[in-house]
C-alpha cells in the first residue's frame, strides 16, 4: 500500500471562484483560443506544451486514431446506442471497451516491445538495431505470439498511414532509434515468416510515442481519446441514417437461415 499522504495534491489543475488553471496555465487567457485540442492533450500527458515541431507529429497521431469505418468498435457503439438513446455517453463508453489488444490498443504492445529491447537510457547509444530486431522476431516466434504493430487484415502490403506518418515525424525531428527499430523488426519478421507483415498505423503510432518517450502504459490512452470523437460522429449519423437495427436484423436472418431447423 503507498504511504499515506500529508496532503492531497494534483498538479493537473484546479479552480477558484475567478480562475481556471490547468497544468499551470489560466485557461482563458493561456489556453482558450491559444491551443489545438492535441495540444492540450499534450500538455496534459508530456506536463508541458509541445513545441511547433512536437505539435505536428503528436496532432498526427490523434487525428489518425479517430476514425477507421465501421470497426467493431463502432459497431458496438452503434448497437449500445440503438438500445439505450438515452444514454450517449454510455454507448461511447461500449465503443471504447472494444480498444485492446487486438484493435488499436496494439500501440501500447508495440511501445513496449520497443522498449522491452531497447530501454530509454540506451537509445541513441549507437546499440545493434539489426541484432535487436531479430531477438524481438525470435523471441516471439518461440513464445508464438504475435508481433504487435505488425499486419493489417485490409491494409496489403502497406498500410497507407504508416508511411506519412513516419515521413511526419522525420520532417519534425522525431525519427530516431524506435522507428528504425520498429522498421527492422517488420523486415526480420517478413523475412521469418515469408509473408507480407506491414507495419500498422499503431505500430508506427508505438513507434514515434516511444521516440517522444511517453511511457508506454499511458499510449492506449491517445487511441481512447481519440477515438472518442470518431464515436461520437458515428452516433450523430446513426441519429440521422441509422444503421444498428437493420445489422441485428440482418445477423440474425443469417443465422435462422444457416443454423436454423430449415438450414
Amino acid at each position: 500500500m503507498p504511504k499515506r499522504r500529508d496532503k492531497l495534491t494534483s498538479e493537473i489543475g484546479w479552480s477558484t471562484a475567478d480562475r481556471i488553471t490547468v497544468r499551470g496555465l489560466d485557461l482563458p487567457s493561456e489556453i482558450l483560443g491559444q491551443m489545438n485540442l492535441g495540444d492540450l492533450a499534450f500538455l496534459l500527458t508530456a506536463h508541458r506544451k509541445p513545441t511547433p515541431e512536437e505539435s505536428r507529429v503528436f496532432n498526427a497521431i490523434v487525428i489518425t486514431l479517430v476514425e477507421h469505418g465501421i470497426t467493431p468498435s463502432a459497431m458496438v457503439a452503434r448497437l449500445t446506442y440503438l438500445g439505450a438513446p438515452e444514454s450517449l455517453q454510455g454507448a461511447v463508453a461500449a465503443g471504447l471497451n472494444g480498444l485492446g489488444t487486438v484493435f488499436v490498443g496494439t500501440m501500447e504492445g508495440a511501445a513496449r516491445m520497443l522498449y522491452d529491447a531497447l530501454p530509454p537510457d540506451q537509445a541513441g547509444q549507437g546499440a545493434d538495431l539489426d541484432a535487436l530486431a531479430q531477438q524481438v522476431v525470435d523471441d516471439f516466434a518461440a513464445r508464438k505470439a504475435i508481433i504487435p504493430g505488425l499486419g493489417h487484415p485490409l491494409h496489403k502490403p502497406v498500410d497507407p498511414r504508416t508511411p506519412r506518418l513516419f515521413q511526419i515525424a522525420a520532417e519534425n525531428g522525431l525519427s530516431g532509434d524506435y522507428v528504425d527499430l520498429m522498421q527492422r523488426i517488420q523486415q526480420k519478421a517478413e523475412a521469418a515468416r515469408g509473408k507480407s507483415l506491414p507495419i500498422n498505423a499503431t505500430g508506427a503510432i508505438g513507434a514515434i510515442c516511444c521516440e517522444f518517450g511517453f511511457p508506454w502504459q499511458i499510449v492506449r490512452g491517445f487511441g481512447v481519446m481519440a477515438r472518442s470523437i470518431g464515436l461520437v460522429g458515428h452516433l450523430l449519423e446513426e441519429r440521422s441514417d441509422p444503421i444498428a437495427f437493420e445489422m441485428w436484423q440482418r445477423t440474425e436472418e443469417e443465422i435462422l437461415k444457416n443454423n436454423g431447423p430449415e438450414a
